[in-house]
């Protein structure tokens, strides 16, 4: 289960209007309690904020650290698949003909679909592409393995073989670390109730504290809506802000064409 995808422009505004708004109730609600409980003191109520405060930083590190590192998977993804597709390609070599035109016209169909497939826009676009570049995977086995039964014994079919099913399992990783593997739902509530907490206590450190509301909350709230905007991105690979270059497949392409 996911959080819906909410425009991140949208969401920017919506977190500046949480902390705004959550500092504000924070301070509203300390003002009527310290009115009322003379006896609450600034020194536990400033230490149980920086409870807070210090644990969402910690879980905002740990969930930036796990986006990120998905970022940085897409990126060698991209070059294994390229080289897995250059591997194939060159043992195709091998293939008798017409086995062997049909098999680089397919490659460079599949590339091509490859190529299209990272410049979706949206899931549906993405499971079109996908599933053709699907398609190709089948014509290229089925070739395979009518050219592997013409020599069962064939060291070199079984080495094209062997690459063509690095081929097709880099797909699926590709497919299910680009599009199917989201952070969680509950870390996105942990998330978003930590920092509502955080910035009521804030405001209600304000209010116990006799100190008035400053123009750096609003600073405060843009600061948080950054990263939270930033760590939203990284989990969205499809929003086009942190896009995986595909240059090595882009120079696969050029290579096989020559």
């Amino acid at each position: 289960m996911y959080l819906p995808n909410i425009p991140l422009w949208l969401l920017s505004i919506a977190i500046v209007l949480i902390v705004l708004i959550s500092i504000e109730g924070g301070f509203r609600l300390g003002i009527v309690i310290h009115r009322r409980l003379k006896s609450e003191k600034e020194s536990p109520v400033s230490v149980i904020s920086s409870a807070i405060l210090g644990l969402l930083a910690f879980m905002l590190t740990f969930t930036f650290g796990i986006v990120y590192s998905r970022f940085e998977t897409r990126k060698e993804l991209v070059r294994e698949e390229a080289n897995t597709i250059g591997r194939v390609w060159l043992r195709s070599d091998f293939m008798s003909e017409p086995d062997h035109s049909k098999t680089v016209r397919l490659l460079s169909g599949y590339l091509d679909l490859r190529l299209a497939a990272a410049r979706s826009q949206n899931l549906d676009q993405l499971m079109k592409t996908t599933s053709a570049a699907g398609i190709v995977q089948d014509r290229l086995w089925i070739l395979a393995v009518a050219n592997a039964r013409k020599d069962m014994n064939s060291d070199v079919a079984a080495l094209y073989i062997e690459s063509l099913n690095e081929l097709i399992d880099l797909h699926s990783k590709r497919l299910a670390i680009g599009a199917d593997d989201r952070l969680p739902v509950l870390i996105w509530m942990a998330l978003y109730t930590l920092l509502l907490l955080g910035m009521v206590s804030i405001g209600y450190l304000t209010a116990i504290t006799n100190s008035n509301r400053t123009v750096a909350t609003i600073i405060l709230a843009l600061s948080f809506s950054i990263v939270f905007v930033l760590i939203t991105a990284l989990d969205r690979p499809l929003t086009g802000l942190f896009r995986v270059s595909q240059q090595p497949l882009t120079n696969m392409k050029i290579l096989m064409s020559k």
